[in-house]
This record gives structure tokens, sequence and C-alpha cells, in this order.
């Protein structure tokens, strides 16, 4: 399977350049204020370490020091329970708790098709109350994405989706889940190699990597209809493909001039602009949550590093993170931070970078192609064979996929609705 003679670009669609840096430091546990908005009092409460047995239905989880609102759940059986309780411990701004340190009383019941969840304050008031449509689980899920923000004012992540790639059938084929791992689907069944997949903020379409035709392209799956296309196929290598925040462009790599540059198209391929003439190679691009923006990496500097530049051509800017060799940059929705690789004696690292100011920290030691989840806040990587959830305000992980082979190159979409 010869990539129209540019082998050297073959293997960074496949597996792009990773990073080198310093051995990264712990990670330490932060204290965050957090204020309900509505005139209710502050919800304040500290919670030790704890850590959760693995299990079919819940994931392995590491908890090292921070702060959440504390909830007690009454009376709210079988599989909405299970599926409430996970979220609330996965949203990073909550936990459960029994009735004397909650603050907050969360009660529910679910029929055939979704879920009527209420909350109550230690005085009585009524803080949510809500019926969803739907099956269980997503109503849940709606329902603790929706406690989140009325108890914090700021996003959850229950409801959003993730995609990511497994060779769990000897192949490198992408699969499609939840965010906590469940309803997984397996998306592609091509036989070769897949990779690079981008989810749509809506979860509505998945632009990926492909070489079913010999060659490294583009192609376009419509997540609702399972229509699929093929839509960048120019000589030379089509890679890395990143749907803009409206869903209207699509940001990658090609080598249709001869060196790998960044390009903007159309969602279906047309009109590709170019937006670098750099000696170096260009992978990774990642939109600002306005679309005017995109980082990337490349190494025309001599060893990786992250630029950006506006979406619309120009001069690019490097970032300076501090490390030495770093790709993979993803943008969090909020625009404030990039989480990146990084590597240091053979083993990789996931770093934020604040955008306000000051050098990148690193957020996890042993973590590959890091995106972040809505809420700003988690971080989805790669590790060993399983994916995990990092919550980088307090350092707690959970493993939430596993036993698929390997599995690599996460992306995450927005919430659902």
């Amino acid at each position: 399977m010869s990539p129209r003679g540019l082998s050297p670009f073959r293997r960074l669609a496949v597996s792009p350049f990773r990073c080198l840096t310093k051995p990264p430091s712990a990670v330490k546990g932060t204290i965050q204020r957090l204020k309900m908005k509505l005139s209710v009092f502050p919800l304040f409460c500290l919670f030790a370490g704890v850590a959760f047995a693995q299990s079919t239905e819940s994931p392995v989880i590491t908890v090292h020091k921070g702060t959440a609102i504390i909830v007690e759940i009454k009376d709210v059986p079988g599989t909405a329970g299970e599926v409430l309780r996970n979220d609330i411990q996965l949203s990073g701004s909550l936990s459960v708790g029994d009735p004397s340190t909650a603050s907050v009383v969360v009660s529910g019941s679910s029929g055939g098709n979704g879920f009527s969840g209420q909350a109550v304050d230690k005085t009585g008031s009524v803080v949510l109350q809500k019926t969803y449509s739907g099956g269980t689980r997503q109503a849940v899920h709606q329902f603790v994405d929706d406690l989140v923000q009325t108890l914090t004012g700021g996003k959850g992540i229950a409801s959003s989706k993730i995609a990511f790639v497994a060779n769990r059938t000897g192949h490198k084929e992408i699969y499609t889940a939840d965010y906590d791992g469940a309803n997984l689907v397996q998306l592609t069944r091509d036989n070769a190699i897949s990779v690079n997949p981008n989810l749509s903020r809506d979860a509505r379409r998945l632009a990926y990597t492909g070489y079913q035709s010999g060659y490294a392209d583009i192609y376009l799956i419509d997540l609702g209809s399972g229509a699929r296309n093929r839509i960048i196929k120019f000589p030379g290598t089509n890679s890395g493909p990143a749907i803009s925040p409206d869903g209207s462009r699509i940001a990658c790599s090609m080598s249709k001039d001869g060196n790998p540059e960044l390009y903007v198209t159309t969602i279906n391929g047309d009109s590709p602009r170019r937006l670098t003439r750099i000696p170096g190679v260009v992978s990774s691009p990642s939109w600002a949550p306005d679309g005017g923006e995109i980082v990337f990496s490349s190494d025309t500097g001599g060893s990786p590093q992250l630029y950006r530049i506006s979406a619309n051509g120009g001069d690019m800017r490097q970032l300076g993170s501090g490390f030495g060799y770093c790709t993979e940059p993803n943008w969090s929705p909020d625009g404030k931070k990039i989480v990146f690789n990084t590597r240091s004696g053979g083993g990789f690292a996931a770093a934020v970078l604040e955008l306000g100011g000051g050098s990148a920290r690193t957020v996890a030691e042993d973590g590959e192609r890091p995106v972040w989840g809505p809420d700003s806040r988690h971080v989805l990587f790669a590790r060993g064979a399983g994916l995990y959830l990092l919550d980088t305000a307090t350092g707690r992980e959970a493993r939430i996929l596993g036993d698929l082979g390997r599995a690599s190159e996460p992306t995450w979409s927005g919430l659902i609705r």
C-alpha cells in the first residue's frame, strides 16, 4: 500500500510525531470555589480520596483531592440510579454522599420513555425539576448536565459523545460511544487502516482518514443515516481532518502540492484553501471555538511546536509552551486553553497551556492524544489499551473503556440535545 510515493507522510497519517519534554511533575489537586446561581446558600464540601472498584457498569476511578457539591441520591432504583450515580461522580463538580454531608437531595423515576428528576436543597426549595423524554440513559445524562449547570453555572459532560480508534478486529477501525463508554458501536468495517477520527460539535458527522483506496484520503460519515463519502482524495496524503465548530468547513493536512501543508475546505471537501507555506510537516489541526483560528503542530523550526493561524490564512504565530517537542493540540471549547502531547523517555504525557499567559503544565504523566470535553475541564486520552477521563481541576482519573485491543485517538463532541 504505497501512498503515491510519499511514504514518510503515510507514516504521519497513521501515527503522527509525538512530543519530548522533561519528566512531568505529579498532578496536584486544586481547590476551586463553586457557587450556586440560585438564591440559596453557598455549597462547599471537601472530599477525600476514594477508590471505586472496576466493573462492566462503572469505571475504575482514582480520586486525589478536590472540591465538589455533595449530592444525596434518594429513591432512584435500577438502571436510572446506576447511571445517575456514575454521571454525578464523573462530573467533577458534584459528588455522591450521605444525608449528613449532602447539600442537595436528588430523586427521580424512569419509565419506558424517559426520566423525571428533582433536586431539592437543604431548605426544602426545589432547585431543579424536569421530565426528559427518550431512552433512560440519555434522559438521565441530560438531567445531570442540567443539575451541574444549575448548581455551578458550568457545563456538564454527560450527554456528550466520543469516538476513537481500536484494533480488536485486527484492523484499526473507528468506534463511537457515550462519554462514559456505554452504547459502544463499531462505526467502520473497512478492514484497512482507519484513523484520525473527528466528531462534529453536534455529533451528527464524523470525519476520518482512511486507506481503503490504498492511499490516505478523508471520509465523512453522516452518523444519522450511516452514509459515507470520500470527500478529499487529492494526490499525496490527506489526513488529520478537523470539522469546524459550525460544521461548515474542514481543516486538514494535504501534500497535493508537495509538502504536507494546512488547508481548509468546505464540509464536502470542495474549494481547498492553502493556509501555510513552510518547509516542515503540518499535522493535527484544531479549531478555536469561534472558528476564527486554527492551532496545529509543525516541525518547521526543527522540532514539533504549536502554532496558531487565522482560518482565512495569514501569518502564523508560535505558541510558547515551555516544552521542546509538542504535538496533537486540542483547543478547549471555552477558548482559554490548549491541551497537547509531550514526550519523555519514550513515554507520552498530556499538558495544558493557558492562553492567557504562562507556561504549560503537565496534567497526565502517561496519556496520548488528549482532547477536551464540552466543559473545558475534563480531558479524554488514551493510555495502554484503554481510554481515560481526567478532571484537570482535581487530577481525578476514570478508566472508561478497555478490552478493545488497543484504543487510541479519541475525539469528543459537544452536548447532545
